[in-house]
């Protein structure tokens, strides 16, 4: 099975890449390779077949992002298509407007924001597909054993909410209530998530009646060594990310600052790591696959960014510019390297049994 990491590097380059474009041709096209991806080398495990709810999350992202614009802000443009009955305000909500003339260019800016959003749920939700929650929590960094616990329930939710939704939906068809419609928040939505959230919850005290985390004592120049790198670490990485954003203060101050950051932030790690001893049980290993899966999405992420700083016009559209959707040809091409992890990742192995086989006890 590949490294659950990599997977979740991969999904979130993929989400990098989206969170960087409002193209609807790149955007529809990174949801394709995603799912590409996803119905190739998912496993058989309850929450890998649960991509079909983030796709319905991303519709409903979409719907309500349209609705909102449409009945709040829908003005702007010259295209009209219709007019809505309009709400008058009292002055102290002056430049709040509530219906009224409703342009196509509103509608295809919200659609556009819309469906970004929607790419970048869609990209966390084949992570949570792809990879086991619970074997990327062995990989998580001993330093970081004091929140790895919260780790564990904020991963495992969404996996649980997708098997618990299964088996109630399962037990409402044994019962006959596949037709009824009343009393959905009773009989639906709080079954499922009272039990994710249970299921989630003894998974975190399992982990801790099991000694995780468990630390032992250190030296006071020791503490005060990982304080100072991580808290200089962190305010390093503060101002590069605050310079790569204004471009008044450029990269010449950001790279430095970047890299000073991660490397006091991974001193920081290192040294807070060696309070904790732990085992790991067969533990991942990392190989070519997973660097090849990895480097797939940075490498995604990476020619967005650039393409974005070069050809502005064409990766983020202006909304007042109507007409078919285009996108270049070197970043289709660029988001079509996502879609490599369908052949480099190893395909998991049938658990299923061949038809009227049973399994010994």
């Amino acid at each position: 099975m590949l490294h659950p990491g990599a997977w979740w590097i991969w999904a979130l380059g993929m989400a990098t890449a989206a969170s960087r474009t409002t193209n609807l041709v790149l955007l529809a096209l990174i949801l394709a390779v995603v799912a590409l991806v996803v119905a190739a080398r998912r496993g058989s495990a309850p929450w890998a077949r649960g991509f079909k709810y983030y796709l319905y999350l991303a519709l409903i992202i979409i719907a309500v992002r349209v609705v909102f614009r449409v009945l709040l802000d829908a003005g702007a443009g010259t295209t009209e298509l219709f007019t809505l009955p309009e709400l008058p305000l009292p002055e102290a909500a002056a430049g709040i407007r509530i219906g009224g003339l409703v342009t196509a260019e509103a509608v295809v800016s919200a659609v556009r924001e819309g469906l970004r959003l929607a790419t970048l749920i869609i990209c966390i939700g084949a992570a949570n597909v792809l990879a086991n929650p619970k074997r990327l929590l062995a990989s998580v960094p001993p330093a970081l054993h004091e929140v790895a616990v919260a780790v564990t329930v904020a991963l495992s939710v969404a996996p649980q909410l997708v098997v618990s939704a299964q088996r109630v939906n399962r037990a409402r068809r044994l019962r006959g209530d596949v037709g009824r419609r009343t009393h959905v928040l009773r009989d639906i939505v709080v079954p499922v998530a009272t039990d994710a959230l249970d299921r989630s919850l003894m998974l975190a005290a399992a982990m801790d009646s099991r000694g995780h985390g468990r630390a032992r004592a250190v030296s006071v120049a020791t503490n005060r060594a990982i304080t100072l790198s991580v808290v200089v670490g962190l305010g390093c990485l503060c101002v590069g990310t605050y310079a790569s954003l204004d471009a008044t203060l450029g990269w010449a101050l950001a790279a430095p600052m970047l890299g000073a950051g991660l490397a006091l932030s991974g001193v920081g790690l290192v040294l807070s790591g060696r309070r904790v001893d732990i085992t790991r049980y067969r533990p991942d290993p990392w190989s070519w696959p997973e660097t090849a899966v990895a480097t797939c999405g940075v490498l995604v992420a990476g020619a967005v960014f650039w393409l974005a700083g070069n050809d502005p016009a064409a990766i983020n559209p202006s909304p007042s510019q109507l007409g078919w959707p285009t996108a270049p040809a070197i970043a289709m091409c660029a988001v079509l390297l996502g879609a490599l992890p369908a052949v480099l990742a190893p395909r998991l192995p049938e658990t299923a049994l061949p038809a009227g086989r049973l399994a010994h006890p």
